[in-house]
């Protein structure tokens, strides 16, 4: 047995792996360096200000994937590891990993779905799975959405796919309605010259469609009058708000009752 043949072939074998762990290395930081650049610079770019902020949200993700994996494959490469191995790792670990994680398969398909359909947007305020909130990112696995009260929502995309998504902000203009109970006797045409005043001195209520006052309903302890007035989308929710206070004030001004709701308490002796 030649010793000194077998220690000069273990050094030379070690200088092999430590040039291509080093240079590996160096790939590696150059690499991560790039990825980070391209990643800053695709979302911020000039040419990219026209895409969607959903699509351009949910290419950035692949594209971090795909830099990703590509940065694997070439150190796996430099490392000496035959192709034909990894592609072959790849192909098995990848049949595993879709049994494993179907769920999370069917929220990635789900993310492709809100692509080509796009029910939603980033920036659009939506009700679906039982949240509500503004969209700030359509994910590959999850869509991130904001609530009024400022917490972080995940939602599963393939949840997503599967709810019912109300859209808010889809269209310019929103109907805000409001119902107001009046004491039985009321003058109708006062209540009516009363709300048309409220909602004319409104800047928020939009002249086109017209806005309706009717009596809709008779209860026990009053008339329901149906208040429908349109506002552009972002104003809906402050216009509800001033229709409630404004009615309410003018209300007492002229001197139109809102009747209480009457309780009834059933009074027990003890034995």
């Amino acid at each position: 047995m030649n010793w000194e043949q077998i220690l000069t072939n273990f050094v030379d074998s070690c200088i092999s792996i430590a040039g291509k762990l080093l240079l590996s290395l160096v790939v590696f930081l150059i690499g991560m360096l790039l990825i980070k650049l391209l990643l800053k610079f695709f979302p911020n770019g000039k040419k990219f200000d026209k895409m969607d902020a959903t699509v351009r949200s949910f290419v950035n993700n692949f594209l971090k994937i795909a830099l990703y994996a590509v940065l694997v494959v070439i150190i796996v490469g430099i490392m000496g590891v035959p192709m034909a191995s990894v592609i072959t790792v790849f192909a098995t670990a990848g049949a595993a990993i879709a049994l494993a994680v179907q769920g999370s398969l069917a929220n990635f398909m789900g993310g492709i779905m809100l692509l080509i359909f796009r029910p939603i947007k980033v920036g659009e305020f939506i009700d679906v799975a039982g949240a509500s909130g503004t969209v700030t990112e359509v994910g590959f696995f999850y869509t991130q959405i904001i609530t009024l009260d400022n917490v972080h929502v995940s939602i599963p995309n393939g949840s997503m796919t599967t709810s019912v998504i109300t859209n808010y902000s889809r269209e310019d203009i929103r109907r805000a309605d409001i119902t107001i109970s009046v004491a039985h006797g009321t003058d109708i045409e006062m209540v009516k010259k009363v709300v048309d005043y409220v909602i004319d001195k409104n800047e928020k209520v939009l002249k086109d469609p017209e806005h309706f006052v009717r009596v809709t309903n008779v209860t026990d302890t009053g008339m329901e009058v149906t208040v429908r007035a349109w506002c552009n989308a972002g104003d809906w929710a402050a216009l509800r708000c001033d229709l409630f206070e404004d009615c309410k004030i003018a209300f007492a001004k002229a001197g139109i009752e809102i009747p209480s709701a009457k309780v009834n308490v059933q009074a027990t002796k003890q034995q």
